[in-house]
């Protein structure tokens, strides 16, 4: 087999999960996630239920299909951070350039996709556990980084989950928010990282809102603030 048939078979993969992602963003949507079957999926897709499951084994990851990428994020972060710069102050520089690009993994989503998510207990439940294989991550690195104290590894991988859960809960209560009533965003459950669609459908064309870069511009400031308050506790651990 030729190397252009390989690319090609390979292409025509991406494009097959590209399609299946893209056809289940729209039902769930239109549905709700627990409402839509991976039969409703495969037949708007039009491909064969197995299909389906075998691009996306778990029906939750059709929804939160960065959930690889979010799980590692934090730990990755740290492993690739620059000489002179301590696991705060790269966890810190990521977040802020996630916000600055309106990144769907750090929660940027638009208000359809997050009440959605919001709306199904089974895909509340899946980001807390994503959430805990974030923290788990990121701590397996410190510890790794610093071999002599795995306990103080694994404390300051809770601050900085703890600061990273706090954030994205803050940036998802304000797309879930009504315009008309900021204040329901205080109530508002965890709510899920997104889909490539989700940006598409909830934005107009042509670029962000005005509404997001108000939503960047106060969660950059509330960033700020609660990485500066874990700096005096933990801004000199493992400097590289």
């Amino acid at each position: 087999m030729s190397t252009d048939t390989l690319g090609l078979r390979e292409q025509k993969k991406r494009e097959t999960r590209q399609a299946i992602s893209d056809h289940a963003t729209q039902l769930f949507l239109q549905r709700g996630f627990d409402r839509t079957t991976i039969a409703d999926i495969a037949t708007a897709a039009r491909v064969a239920k197995m299909t389906v499951t075998n691009y996306f084994p778990r029906k939750e990851d059709l929804a939160l299909d960065h959930h690889e990428e979010f799980a590692a994020g934090l730990a990755r972060t740290v492993a690739n951070r620059p000489a002179g710069e301590s696991a705060l102050g790269a966890v810190r520089r990521a977040y802020l350039a996630a916000l600055a690009r309106r990144d769907p993994v750090i929660g940027f989503t638009g208000r359809e996709f997050a009440q959605m998510i919001a709306e199904s207990p089974t895909l509340v439940a899946r980001l807390r556990d994503l959430h805990d294989q974030r923290e788990e991550g990121l701590a397996r690195q410190l510890a790794h980084e610093e071999p002599g104290d795995p306990v103080a590894a694994r404390a300051v991988a809770a601050q900085l989950a703890g600061a990273d859960r706090l954030l994205f809960r803050e940036l998802q209560a304000r797309m879930l928010a009504d315009d008309q009533a900021p204040a329901a965003r205080a109530d508002a459950p965890e709510a899920g990282q997104g889909a490539r669609a989700t940006h598409q459908g909830a934005r107009a064309a042509g670029g962000t809102t005005a509404r997001d870069e108000g939503i960047a511009a106060e969660l950059g400031e509330i960033a700020r603030r609660v990485f500066d308050l874990l700096e005096p506790a933990i801004g000199g651990y493992a400097v590289r």
